[in-house]
């Protein structure tokens, strides 16, 4: 093994990398005065920029935190390498051969960074999969990807690639490049049986997930074939080098029309994500299997600039339930940003691949030129909710949206939309504003912080708390069996078959805290979690309150005395929820009906009592009627 690297060496990497070319990856810099830039600090969540940096003397320093260092230690607080690691890698970036106090020329294979060697491991995992969607069995693969509109040059662009379906094709090529089991294991795309050691992702189109320097370190993967038991998306598990909760991926390839634009779209998928760019929306980014949150606020602050002076941050969502949840969800994150948020859904519930394969390239940009502030849509999506034909609904649709209003930072929009949702509701103004100022008394909100330019050395206002989730009422009979439902997918997962799983992803829980478990638990799918890892995926995926929720749903008592009786406990239970999703779109439609929204002459009208029979059969399916 190696010894130490030679302190000359260690200067002459120091002396050899570009400061600002490394701290770019990572932070969106502008000049501060001649050999200084500035930026957002990686290292704290700051509003105005107070990290700078001095290329010439290789120094950065955060008037802020304090942080401060030479390109080394740069690397080593955002990477969490070890010293020796870092130089390692610097020099292997600049090209440069290192000597060590025994002698010796450097590290070997064996001695080389773990971090440099996972970040190896995955280029050539790369190389792999783009190799093999050349190849017979690849054929599915680019049928799939033409289908959705995509070409060879565009495949090229993402470097999108297929995993052949055989249980060890990527471990065999990658053993036979000199890496060693006890690596792979870190790499997170092999899984691990009595057996050993096998591939991860298997018969499936894969996207390379890369960071802000653009080496991929982690993979997603889309299943092809009917057999396929998997869920429909498989990611990278959490490794060394992969945290979904800070990675979005399309990043490497928008960061620097982010910064330019000042423009951040946040989409879907990882079709979606190509669609965009291939459309003109260069700026396009989406999530990796979880939502949208704290750590991908942080990275998007810093491309944005967003210190109050311009920037807008646009989400697309689908225009089910399921996209107006997630719109929902990106509201209550939108106070950490100060640039403008705005949310795009499409009608017809098209994503953006779909808008593109089926009205071209100038319906995609249509899409995010048709952006609606953030806010209003969040007040428009819980009106929706009431009955505003009758008193009593309008009122209680003034106590749901009166804190929207409430939390809405800008002090001179927040009047103006006082006045649109007393429009809205056809109520006085006076009354909404009564409402508004009650809702922002109760949250403590600052009435007249201004939301743009804060005044120069004041600190920055926290961001409201978040909500407490109420418990939900095990008296009620939709609690309860919301409840049952989730004990028996975070305990019992493995006795859902893909109808259920289909059903239970569908699902719409009433109770706030349910439904964040809900998120949780499609979250934790859809991320691929291990039977081992399952219920500590899941807590990590809802809010930092409903953790104890979580581990107190795994262990409740499910009543069974015998497997048998278990099987059909959990079938039940599954099944009564399917019914309970029945019973609701059933009352919506009749709802519909009821109020004349359609009329009775058109097609409309039959499609909608087509479904109500549709549903009613399914009714009685699970009923055994």
């Amino acid at each position: 093994m190696a010894g130490l690297i030679k302190r000359e060496d260690i200067d002459e990497v120091r002396n050899r990398t570009d400061l600002r070319e490394v701290v770019e990856s990572y932070v969106t810099l502008k000049s501060a005065g001649i050999g200084s830039y500035k930026g957002l600090c990686p290292f704290h969540d700051e509003r105005s920029p107070s990290f700078h940096i001095r290329p010439q003397l290789g120094t950065f320093h955060c008037f802020g935190c304090g942080e401060s260092g030479d390109v080394i230690a740069f690397i080593q607080k955002m990477d969490h390498s070890s010293f020796t690691e870092t130089v390692e890698l610097l020099a292997a970036r600049i090209n440069y051969e290192l000597h060590y106090e025994d002698g010796g020329p450097g590290p070997n294979r064996e001695d080389y960074g773990k971090r440099q060697r996972l970040v190896d491991a995955h280029k050539v995992a790369e190389e792999f999969f783009r190799s093999q969607l050349a190849t017979e069995e690849g054929a599915i693969a680019r049928e799939f990807l033409a289908g959705r509109g995509f070409d060879e040059q565009a495949i090229a662009t993402f470097a999108v690639g297929y995993a052949p379906k055989g249980w060890d094709a990527l471990l065999k090529h990658l053993r036979s490049k000199g890496f060693v089991d006890e690596e792979l294991k870190l790499t997170g795309m092999f899984s691990e049986g009595s057996r050993g050691i096998y591939d991860r992702f298997r018969g499936r189109v894969i996207w390379p997930i890369r960071d802000l320097s653009s080496a991929t370190i982690g993979f997603g993967a889309r299943k092809l074939y009917e057999d396929d038991q998997g869920p429909k998306y498989l990611n990278t598990p959490e490794t060394q080098l992969y945290k979904k909760s800070q990675v979005l991926y399309g990043l490497d390839l928008a960061k620097k029309q982010i910064s330019k634009n000042r423009q951040i779209v946040v989409v879907e998928g990882y079709t979606d994500v190509m669609a965009c760019h291939l459309a003109g929306i260069t700026t396009a980014v989406a999530t990796c299997g979880t939502a949208f949150g704290t750590d991908h606020i942080k990275i998007s602050r810093r491309l944005l600039q967003d210190d109050g002076t311009g920037g807008e941050v646009i989400f697309t969502f689908d225009g089910d339930a399921a996209g107006q949840k997630a719109a929902l969800r990106a509201f209550e994150e939108d106070q950490r940003f100060i640039a403008q948020t705005y949310v795009c859904v499409e009608p017809t519930g098209a994503d953006p691949c779909d808008l593109r394969l089926h009205r071209g390239d100038e319906a995609v940009r249509e899409l995010i030129e048709l952006k609606r502030p953030l806010f209003e849509f969040a007040i428009r999506a819980e009106l929706k909710k009431f009955n505003l034909d009758t008193v009593e609904g309008r009122v209680q649709a003034l106590r749901q949206t009166a804190p929207i209003v409430a939390a809405i930072r800008d002090s001179a929009i927040r009047p103006a939309y006082s006045r649109e949702l007393a429009g809205w509701l056809g109520m006085n103004n006076e009354d909404v504003n009564r409402s508004v100022a009650a809702s922002i008394k109760r949250a403590k909100l600052p009435r007249n912080t201004p939301t743009h330019q804060p005044p120069a050395g004041t600190e920055p206002q926290p961001a409201p708390a978040a909500p407490a989730f109420e418990r939900p009422d095990s008296r009620d009979p939709v609690m309860r069996l919301e409840r049952q439902a989730l004990e028996v997918v975070i305990q019992q997962p493995q006795r859902l078959n893909d109808e259920q799983w289909q059903a239970f992803y569908e699902a719409r829980f009433m109770a706030p805290a349910h439904a964040a478990v809900h998120d949780g638990i499609v979250a934790a799918s859809t991320a691929g979690a291990s039977a081992a890892s399952w219920v500590e995926v899941i807590r990590e995926e809802v809010p930092e309150q409903l953790r104890s929720f979580v581990s107190e749903l795994a262990v409740s008592i499910i009543p069974a005395s015998d497997e048998h009786n278990l099987t059909r406990y959990c079938s039940d239970i599954i099944n009564g929820l399917i019914e309970l999703q029945i019973t609701h779109r059933k009352a919506e439609l009749i709802g519909r009906l009821q109020r004349a929204e359609v009329a009775p002459e058109g097609e409309e009208y039959a499609q909608i009592n087509r479904e109500l029979m549709e549903l009613e059969m399914r009714r009685r399916i699970l009923r055994g009627n």
